[in-house]
């Protein structure tokens, strides 16, 4: 297990927040040393809980060519056909994973492919799971060729979220499995496969990334 590089500046400055809260507390004239204690024993915990966030465990992988693995961890809230018109431009299936702020928070490819395309859209900070969301919130588009057609995923910022990081670019040839980006604190995850996909998972499942089959794409003769 390691801490991820993107939260190494959040880190830094929060340690140092909690270091300059501490250091005025411990001026207080004439503050009891239970209640020093107290504090610091909570500013622990705090700086805890903002290291695993940033943990990375270890993934282990061996998923086959035509199962699509999941992006992030998180619950599954959401299996439903819909349309996707930014890469698709029609009819899709669509997986919807929410991350909790306790969940790993960083994102690996979902298939192997060349990424045809990559959008990064400004937005709005609804809730994660607001129905709007996808749409209007603060979101990357990831689009990966497939035999079977387009597979796309969206980074999607929820009401906490605002920082989504990502590691790849338009045009690049994508390994399976290969770590792609990272949100900053709770989130979603929205995967849209071609219609000719099995599903494998349903709502209320918790997956783990890189580990847990979505689907299953045709196999190609």
């Amino acid at each position: 297990m390691y801490i991820h590089p993107a939260g190494y500046r959040v880190i830094l400055v929060f340690f140092l927040v909690v270091f300059l809260i501490a250091l005025l507390v411990h001026q207080i004239p004439g503050i009891p040393r239970l209640a020093e204690y107290v504090v610091g024993g909570a500013l622990l915990i705090l700086c805890l809980l903002v290291l695993w966030f940033f943990r990375i465990p270890p993934r282990p992988f061996d998923a086959a060519p035509n199962e699509v693995t999941s992006v992030s961890d998180g619950k599954v809230v959401l299996v439903e056909e819909v349309d996707e018109p930014e890469v698709i431009g029609g009819k899709a299936i669509k997986i919807c994973v929410f991350l909790s702020i306790f969940d790993v928070h960083a994102q690996w490819a979902p298939i192997g492919g060349k990424l045809e395309y990559f959008k990064y859209h400004e937005g709005e900070y609804l809730v994660a799971w607001h129905e709007k969301s996808s749409t209007l919130n603060e979101r990357t588009t990831f689009g990966q060729a497939t035999p079977s057609g387009m597979l796309v995923w969206r980074q999607i910022a929820g009401a906490v979220a605002r920082r989504i990081r990502w590691f790849v670019e338009e045009g690049q040839e994508i390994a399976h499995g290969q770590e792609c980006g990272f949100i900053l604190f709770g989130s979603r995850i929205d995967l849209y496969l071609p219609l000719d996909a099995e599903v494998v998972v349903k709502p209320g499942d918790r997956v783990v990334a890189r580990s847990t089959v979505l689907a299953r794409l045709p196999e190609v003769p």
